[in-house]
């Protein structure tokens, strides 16, 4: 197919649903409720897994730092090489996923892996096994994400796309919320001295962990259904497309052709779909907005370091170990507000907007956290932070959605990653060796700048068009 990009000379932004401007679209509960079943049981997927993780991640960086002694430098590396790696590997799991038009394994082995490795960082006594385990778990996420994402946008209407990825995106924070409230009640149940537990005392509760993941695992075996025919329609779609502009262009230049002109519409879904030429591993064929949005994406994420300096900061400014699950479970229960509200926002009022709002969010929270010196200044900057996630993270997936072909969105949602992948180990390490060289407020305030200028780049320079319908 060739590359094209949006006509931009429509000034209505066509991101815009039709149910948007319609007042007989229902209520935003009633919404929720009639998404498919597979997009239900997905999020209750990614809620089980995401209550099993953290439980563990609000207390690895405390104990990364103090159980283990390690500097922001080296949590930098574990973080971001982490991250880094699932990134990269959601391009192929996406890819793969696309050529052997089947998702569901690659999800639930995905999940399967971190359930199997994520309880080993209990019995981790130095930073390298941390790194191994946190690795392996990476690892899991990577194979599943781009083909669960692509699930959710294969089982969803173009209208409710947004709406979709919002309400997965809730659920998966309102695991965040469940998960650090359990790693708290542990905490306080095992440990002797809350503020600082013993390395047998985090075992006991890395271990309790693998129990909401070994549930996740289950659910997503047994209750996810393979979405292959859709991506099968859309081949034939496109199939039988190419083949009326084949037909078309023989027509123009010899009259005889009239006849192949005639059978292409006419050829059979299920032959076209058999006949449909395999997605390539390729940025060919995309659309010239998609690509820019890659490009803004990974300077974005260049200013996206891990969260565990957040945790760091908040540390340094007096909220104590014991308080720090509850802080991020407080993060997260504005994450999942505000994902409900932005999925429904992103259908209505266009995704550029949410996520330049979103990133925008992000900038001045980072901003503040270069000058914030008190508790009660770093929980409420806690909080606003959640807005950015529920502005931002849904519409993002979204609009990958909207911008590619139907049966090439898991390839698109691995490239996504990928651009994720490209900056987001190095926006650790440099947000460590910031800190470690200038302080906490000079690294904050650089990662500030970086995703204000993505903002307004991407405010700029993609123009997202009419809705994918397929």
């Amino acid at each position: 197919m060739a590359e094209t990009d949006t006509d931009p000379a429509d000034e209505f932004d066509r991101s815009i649903s039709a149910g948007a401007l319609d007042e007989r679209t229902p209520g935003l509960f009633r919404r929720y409720q009639r998404l498919p079943r597979n997009v239900l049981v997905i999020s209750l997927v990614s809620f089980l897994n995401d209550a099993s993780s953290e439980i563990i991640y609000p207390l690895l960086p405390v104990f990364l730092a103090g159980a283990l002694g390690v500097t922001p430098v080296v949590i930098g590396l574990i973080e971001g090489g982490a991250e880094s790696v699932s990134s990269f590997l959601k391009l192929f799991a996406g890819y793969f996923s696309d050529r052997s038009g089947r998702r569901k394994a690659p999800v639930v082995f995905g999940y399967a892996l971190a359930s199997i490795v994520r309880p080993l960082l209990g019995f981790a006594t130095s930073w390298p096994q941390v790194f191994a385990v946190r690795f392996a778990d990476r690892v899991g996420k990577g194979i599943r994400s781009a083909p669960r994402d692509a699930m959710i946008a294969d089982s969803a209407t173009p209208h409710e796309r947004g709406l979709a990825f919002g309400f997965h995106r809730a659920m998966d924070h309102l695991g965040a919320v469940v998960g650090p409230l359990l790693g708290f009640a542990l905490l306080v149940s095992i440990a002797g001295n809350r503020n600082a537990p013993t390395l047998a005392e985090y075992r006991w509760i890395f271990l309790a962990a693998s129990i909401p993941a070994l549930a996740a695992v289950l659910v997503a075996a047994f209750a996810i259904r393979e979405t292959r025919k859709d991506r099968d329609d859309g081949r034939a779609h496109r199939k039988a497309e190419r083949e009326r502009a084949d037909a078309l262009r023989a027509e123009s230049s010899d009259g005889a052709a009239a006849s192949t002109n005639d059978a292409a519409p006419a050829a059979a879904p299920s032959a076209v779909a058999s006949a449909a030429a395999p997605p390539r591993f390729s940025l060919r064929g995309f659309d010239g907005n998609f690509k820019r949005f890659l490009i803004i994406i990974a300077l974005f994420t260049l200013s996206n370091s891990s969260d565990a300096f957040l945790l760091l900061r908040a540390r340094e400014v007096g909220i104590s170990t014991a308080t720090i699950p509850l802080l991020w479970a407080a993060l997260h229960v504005t994450k999942v507000l505000s994902s409900l509200v932005g999925g429904d926002l992103s259908d209505r009022l266009g995704r550029k907007t949410l996520i330049v709002t979103g990133w925008l969010f992000y900038a001045a929270v980072y901003l503040g956290f270069a000058f914030v010196s008190t508790v009660g200044g770093a929980w409420v900057l806690f909080l606003v932070y959640g807005i950015y996630f529920g502005l931002a993270e849904g519409a993002e997936k979204a609009l990958v959605a909207d911008l590619v072909p139907a049966d090439k969105r898991g390839t698109a949602y691995g490239l996504y990653n990928l651009a994720f992948s490209i900056t987001v180990w190095p926006a650790s390490l440099l947000m460590g060796a910031l800190w470690s060289w200038r302080g906490a407020s000079v690294a904050f305030v650089a990662s500030a700048c970086v995703g204000t200028l993505a903002a307004l780049l991407l405010a700029t320079v993609v123009r997202p068009g009419a809705l994918n319908k397929r």
